[in-house]
């Protein structure tokens, strides 16, 4: 029996080797782009060397990790990337790690090895899972319950943009607002990957109306999938109000600071409003106390009395801590398994903006800070970075400061992305 798990293993490892496109080790070991030295195997991983600016950031080699009991060892081929990652990369977050530490919660791949007691899975089934930090690498290890089997028309880029975001967007419409026929929806940052997963959810319910604000530029690519689409300037309370003098039943809010106000003056009698991210907060390529005190101080201070003079209901949702620190994954077991299905059924399917090399990853965040993404922008572990576009030996911040260029740091200069 454990001769037969070890061939398993060194087929494995070879189909590995055969999908990145390279020649099966001698013996079947070495998985695609592993090293071994000595007894060690070391991985490529993207590195936080301390919170702060892209220059923060670091491609290099790490030891490989082994999985634990309940867990299963992955060789990663894409991951995702989240505005919440570039909030962890400025310590912009409540009670952020310590550095230096992996970033990345999510990443679909190929089981590579399990852990004791795990169950359920086998070696080369294609997965997607989430991951609490340490998604960034060649190589994760994540609790078996944390994990999920990708359907076999899925790709790894749509299996790595799929978890948090059609998750989240899941979790907010049905369990949290009880979304039904008929009703209307405001989401804001419409074009992005979060946006995208809630216009589609809403398509699966019959006569939504969907209220969305984006930049102008992303208007042409979405405005199939929003009923009402606004610039993410202008007076959009005064327009959804034109076209629905009482306002909406759900507001999905991942912005913040006046927005919250202006949220919940748009709810009709029943309606919910639900506050998820704070992107409003990040400003510059670090963290700056000054957005952050005014985001908070915009803040519409609620007062109960008020939510129950109006009918009205304010929630918070966060993906991570409902799994990490709440230990609620069999509820989200449940809610992938759903999410699944609709794929299956062709009527939903994650929108891929990009995808970036690991070595490409400055340049991934930074178009996302720039909020130039339409769906999501994806790692691709396997990608070759493409040839640098710039011969400057510095890098300017957005305050016109020049950062520090280290020596044969040629990553941190502008590459052109793979747009899909």
């Amino acid at each position: 029996m454990a001769k037969e798990g070890v061939e398993k293993a060194e087929e494995t490892e070879q189909m590995i080797e055969k999908e990145a496109g390279k020649e099966p080790a001698e013996g079947g070991g070495g998985g695609g782009g592993s090293h071994r030295l000595g007894d060690a195997q070391e991985m490529r991983a993207v590195v936080l060397a301390g919170f702060g600016g892209l220059n923060k950031l670091r491609v290099t080699r790490k030891a490989m990790p082994e999985p634990q009991d309940g867990e299963l060892k992955i060789r990663v081929k894409a991951c995702g990337l989240n505005f919440i990652d570039l909030m962890v990369r400025q310590g912009n977050i409540d009670t952020p790690p310590k550095t230096p530490l992996v970033p990345g919660f999510e990443c679909s791949g190929i089981v590579e090895a399990l852990g004791d007691s795990v169950k359920g899975f086998e070696i080369g089934d294609r997965v997607m899972a989430f991951v609490n930090y340490s998604a960034w690498a060649e190589v994760v290890c994540t609790p078996v319950e944390f994990v999920y089997k990708i359907p076999e028309d899925m790709s790894f880029s749509e299996a790595a943009a799929f978890p948090m975001n059609f998750v989240t967007a899941y979790m907010m419409l049905f369990e949290v607002a009880n979304l039904r026929e008929g009703m209307s929806v405001l989401i804001h940052s419409a074009g992005g990957g979060v946006g995208q997963a809630v216009a589609q959810l809403c398509s699966t319910v019959p006569n939504v109306t969907v209220f969305g604000t984006a930049s102008t530029f992303k208007h042409e690519a979405i405005k199939d999938s929003v009923t009402h689409l606004f610039d993410r300037n202008a007076d959009y309370v005064q327009e959804v109000k034109r076209i629905s003098a009482e306002g909406v039943d759900i507001v999905l809010d991942c912005l913040c600071g006046d927005n919250t106000g202006k949220g919940l003056s748009l709810l009709k009698p029943l309606g919910t409003y639900i506050l998820y991210g704070s992107s409003n907060m990040v400003t510059g390529e670090t963290k700056s106390f000054f957005s952050f005190a005014k985001s908070w101080w915009q803040v519409e201070k609620v007062n109960p009395i008020k939510l129950y003079e109006e009918n009205k209901v304010i929630a918070g949702f966060s993906l991570l801590n409902l799994l990490f620190k709440q230990g609620r994954a069999g509820l989200i077991r449940g809610v992938v398994d759903k999410l699944i299905a609709l794929y299956n059924q062709k009527k939903i399917k994650p929108v891929v903006d990009s995808l970036w090399a690991l070595e490409e990853v400055k340049e991934a965040m930074q178009r996302i800070h720039d909020r130039g993404n339409i769906g999501k922008l994806i790692l691709d572990v396997e990608k070759t970075p493409t040839p640098l576009m710039a011969n400057d030996s510095t890098e300017t911040s957005e305050a016109g400061e020049e950062e520090e260029d280290h020596e044969g740091d040629s990553e941190n200069k502008e590459r052109m992305p793979f747009i899909q």
